[in-house]
């Protein structure tokens, strides 16, 4: 370590906007207590709607107050380790998915809450937590089957690009939902089976036309008018999983008035389930070793988005980029 000190990133307020919510902190770099050990983190992946949610208050779950530090998954490497620490050791490449570990260059946390990997690549922040996410979603909120339809919305951004692959890896016809070519483009090496680009087509008219029968499970991450489309479309007992709704991150609730949602649901038999990863954390070890040995037999691919971020004054610019809808997979800092 050629350096003293280490940058993190803080919210030193509550705030709509990120940016104006956040503040770079420099400290010294902790030495491990026992147990522990010192990770220089290489990589951060970029959550922009819960950056958003938890930088406004929104997130009761954690229910922090300012200041707090920011930043979830990243992948780096040991450079010390404390007392009593046998399962790692320096120099081992490592994935962390500690709240406030992520958005920061250097973390000092307990050795179990690090995993090892093979390298410090990128690639593996589109799994953790990301990637897991969507195999839990799916399998046990979304109870996947096999020969069903599997409408996915965002589908070539971080989550969503996993969790088509995991649909089709299952037997099933797979929609992917996204916003331009490049997205489309990506899609279709992934194996989607029918590509809507919202923009040259109507979500609403390809689905009425082309699936008469209704959508068996929809994966939504969007939420407003795409989340009422695909509510409208649901087959017989079908399922929709609300993922996100990074539609309305940014901006208050949207106030709707029209006939409760119950209507449609009834005569279907169908449901609308909400997932949220902390709720299902029991999973998180058997979904995650699952995703690492697909990725590392290459039965999934990983899409990191190649726009170069670098530092941690980067970040916010990737969370606005993130929020723009512009991004082809996961979006990574490089620290």
């Amino acid at each position: 370590m050629h350096s003293k000190t280490y940058k993190k990133l803080v919210a030193k307020q509550f705030s709509a906007d990120f940016r104006s919510a956040i503040a770079i902190e420099e400290l010294p770099i902790p030495a491990p207590n026992s147990g522990e050990i010192l990770i220089r983190n290489k990589f951060a992946g970029i959550n922009a709607g819960f950056d958003t949610l938890v930088c406004k208050g929104n997130v009761p779950y954690v229910n922090l107050t300012p200041p707090f530090d920011l930043g979830v998954e990243a992948v780096g490497e040991v450079v010390a380790i404390g007392q009593d620490v046998h399962t790692l050791q320096v120099g081992d490449a490592v994935a962390t998915t500690v709240r406030g570990g992520g958005y920061r260059e250097y973390q000092a946390i307990s050795a179990d809450l690090a995993v090892k990997i093979r390298d410090t690549t990128p690639d593996l922040l589109t799994l953790m937590p990301t990637g897991l996410s969507a195999l839990v979603a799916l399998e046990k909120v979304g109870e996947m089957k096999r020969g069903e339809v599997v409408l996915v919305t965002a589908a070539a951004g971080g989550t969503g690009h996993i969790a088509v692959q995991l649909a089709k890896l299952a037997g099933n016809h797979v929609i992917g939902v996204c916003g331009s070519e490049a997205k489309a483009a990506l899609l279709k090496k992934l194996g989607c089976d029918r590509i809507i680009n919202y923009r040259t087509e109507t979500l609403d008219t390809v689905l009425r036309e082309e699936y008469p029968n209704g959508i068996n499970l929809v994966f939504d991450c969007v939420g407003r008018q795409v989340f009422d489309i695909c509510v409208n479309h649901l087959a017989i007992r079908g399922r929709l999983v609300v993922v996100g709704f990074i539609s309305e991150y940014t901006n208050d609730l949207e106030c709707v008035t029209q006939p409760r949602i119950y209507q449609k649901l009834f005569w279907k038999a169908a449901s609308i389930r909400g997932f949220l990863m902390p709720h299902f954390s029991e999973y998180a070890e058997e979904g995650r070793d699952r995703l690492l040995d697909l990725f590392y037999t290459g039965k999934i691919k990983v899409a990191v988005d190649p726009t170069v971020f670098r530092g941690i004054e980067a970040i916010p610019d990737a969370v606005e980029y993130l929020l723009s809808g512009k991004n082809c997979g996961k979006v990574v800092v490089q620290l």
